[in-house]
């Protein structure tokens, strides 16, 4: 399994489009949003991406939450406040926004956790648990601008960065 990962894009449609480019050449199941997308037109400039689209909600989007829910719910975007994907028999994928949300439930070895919110890069295994955050996806930081590919296979996690 091969998920691209993005998060805290806070309306940059430009860096959106840069991002759906990338997804789109790389061989993805989907892509998971890790919040912060602040406006429904943001998802609309995911139109470009050849995969499904999920993600969970930041605390900038909790204004214009109700019409970000319409949007995804037309376009048919997989959005909650907590996403739990099983990724097997025995292990989730867990996406939240704030790494402060993370619950003792997700913490099982071999699971995974994605989060957004600090901008900051994340790749680290603790108590057993993979946690991934690829770092900043708006443009406030300069040079700074990363993607993540997740590639899960039987014994292995791995996270790819892209800089863009």
């Amino acid at each position: 399994m091969r998920i691209g990962l993005t998060g805290d894009t806070h309306n940059n449609l430009k860096n959106v489009a840069k991002i759906c480019d990338i997804f789109n050449c790389h061989n993805l199941d989907f892509v998971i949003h890790t919040g912060d997308i602040s406006l429904p037109k943001t998802l609309y400039a995911f139109d470009k991406l050849g995969v499904p689209l999920k993600g969970v909600f930041g605390n900038n989007d909790q204004g214009d939450k109700e019409d970000l829910i319409k949007v995804c719910q037309k376009k048919g975007f997989l959005f909650e406040d907590i996403l739990e994907i099983e990724i097997s028999n025995e292990n989730s994928l867990f996406a939240i926004h704030d790494p402060g949300d993370i619950e003792d439930r997700f913490y099982k070895s071999g699971n995974i956790i994605v989060h957004g919110h600090t901008h900051r890069f994340r790749n680290e295994i603790y108590r057993n648990t993979y946690i991934f955050n690829p770092g900043e996806c708006a443009g406030f930081i300069k040079d700074m601008n990363n993607v993540g590919i997740l590639s899960i296979s039987e014994n292995d996690v791995e996270m790819e960065i892209i800089k863009f």
